[in-house]
């Protein structure tokens, strides 16, 4: 859950989204981004002026290009809110999103200022919106973590991953690690955060023998 969390009324029923592919943002979770396009920086200023949120989703490879050159979206995302904000001197903006809630593509809207917006349906999602209960299987996902980082070549401060509480460590890792467009796009996807980590950890299990998650797996 984001620490910023509003009612669902609260949620914007149009939104401006930032396509980009291999970039997860999930809820509470916190995502970097720097911004230089002219689009995108059109996109910040406007979501800074109407409620300080914008959508993150990924572009689907699997399926054809617009015809002006866009990316096909998946249909699920996840709306974030401007958290932390700063410009620099050769005119970039450093962003930090954090993520509130995901939702499913109601429909592509017309362009503004040439970035893409769409009308977002949170109605799926709204336990997003609630604290994480529900337990991880926290000492495996330490334990697969090790060989997934030792496999892909990866420093990483053990201790400070192991502080993380349960439902922390599954949106950072899940967030952080190097893992496939398919891959992210399934463990944004799953329902509940059980659900997430048992994805999480078939992942870093078959990303420790060389092997990714087949598209549209899902461990039961």
């Amino acid at each position: 859950m984001s620490p910023f969390a509003p009612q669902p009324e609260q949620l914007p029923a149009e939104i401006a989204i930032f396509p980009l592919s291999g970039a997860l943002l999930l809820p509470g979770g916190r995502l970097p981004l720097n911004i230089f396009e002219p689009r995108y920086l059109a996109m910040v200023e406007d979501s800074m002026a109407s409620g300080r949120m914008l959508g993150m989703i990924q572009g689907d490879p699997s399926r054809p290009k617009r015809p002006d050159g866009g990316s096909a979206l998946f249909g699920t995302g996840c709306l974030g809110r401007i958290s932390s904000f700063a410009e620099t001197e050769d005119g970039r903006m450093l962003v930090t999103l954090t993520g509130v809630a995901r939702f499913h593509v109601e429909e592509e809207l017309a362009m503004r200022r040439g970035f893409r917006r769409v009308r977002a349906d949170y109605a799926p999602f709204l336990a997003d919106l609630e604290p994480e209960t529900l337990p991880v299987p926290q000492a495996e996902i330490l334990a697969a973590l090790r060989g997934y980082f030792a496999a892909q070549g990866m420093e990483a401060n053990h201790e400070a991953i192991a502080a993380l509480s349960g439902p922390a460590l599954v949106t950072t890792l899940a967030m952080v690690c190097p893992f496939t467009v398919a891959e992210k796009q399934a463990l944004l996807e799953a329902e509940t955060l059980p659900a997430r980590a048992a994805t999480l950890l078939a992942l870093l299990r078959m990303g420790a023998l060389g092997g990714e998650l087949p598209p549209g797996a899902r461990p039961s």
